[in-house]
């Protein structure tokens, strides 16, 4: 594991432990085998209970899953989990999520957020960079409820949607801005 990988799983497991007891056990590093079967499952679960997600999939170049990220944080906080790049039902890399944050909070928590990567320029965009923040570069919509009722085949123009489910624990409001989605080896 990298430095910075190390410290960031590091902090947000000493302050998930002092905020929420409970989150804590999910950050733990995932063999690539492990990985597979939590991103199948999540997946599964995303597309069990949202359609529009099911749907996507059958034209997204490509999906990011990450089906266990933890965020913790005291004014200072942080994120981080690991997920795969999956193509033509594949697995094709492996990949990490590292986000922070500062201001009002407190809190701690677990998610899963899947991007479908919806144009070749997404994908370039990934496979380009040195690590992607997610809200640089090509356009990601966050859908929420009030966007996935106003979704149909004619209005998906964007390069990417993202979806956050499976949410555990306490901590207000979710954002995949700022997050750092880099390549990393199993």
């Amino acid at each position: 594991m990298s430095n910075i990988r190390m410290f960031f799983l590091t902090l947000m497991l000493v302050m998930a432990s002092f905020i929420h007891p409970g989150v804590t056990h999910q950050a733990q590093a995932a063999t690539a085998e492990e990985l597979d079967k939590e991103s199948a499952q999540a997946l599964q679960s995303l597309y069990d209970s949202n359609p529009l997600a099911k749907k996507l999939s059958g034209t997204a170049k490509a999906i990011l899953i990450f089906p266990n990220i933890v965020k913790a944080g005291l004014v200072f906080g942080g994120s981080y989990g690991e997920g795969q790049l999956i193509k033509n039902g594949k697995v094709e890399d492996y990949y990490n999520s590292v986000g922070g944050s500062w201001g009002l909070q407190a809190g701690a928590q677990s998610y899963a957020y899947a991007v479908f990567l919806m144009t070749d320029k997404a994908l370039e965009t990934l496979h380009d960079s040195q690590g992607w923040e997610i809200g640089v570069g090509p356009t990601v919509v966050l859908v929420d409820e009030g966007v996935a009722k106003n979704l149909s085949s004619s209005t998906l123009q964007d390069d990417a949607y993202a979806f956050i489910f499976g949410q555990q624990g306490l901590m207000a409001g979710l954002s995949l801005e700022g997050t750092k989605v880099s390549k990393v080896r199993r």
